[in-house]
């Protein structure tokens, strides 16, 4: 299903080679890229009790 405001473009064939999208979803399409890069590279970080992450936050 397209979303609102997207526009393809098509090759001879009627196959869709290239999305147009409004910037500003671009842009939230991007950070959220981002964030998920962020996260897979952490993966493998230790993680932490809340309390503890508490007990560090308030120093």
């Amino acid at each position: 299903m397209d979303a609102p405001g997207e526009h393809y473009i098509v090759d001879e064939h009627g196959n869709r080679v290239a999305v147009i999208l409004p910037l500003q979803e671009y842009e939230q399409r991007k950070e959220d890229l981002h964030d998920l890069a962020v996260v897979a590279e952490r993966r493998e970080e230790p993680s932490i009790e809340f309390s503890e992450f508490r007990k560090r936050y308030r120093q």
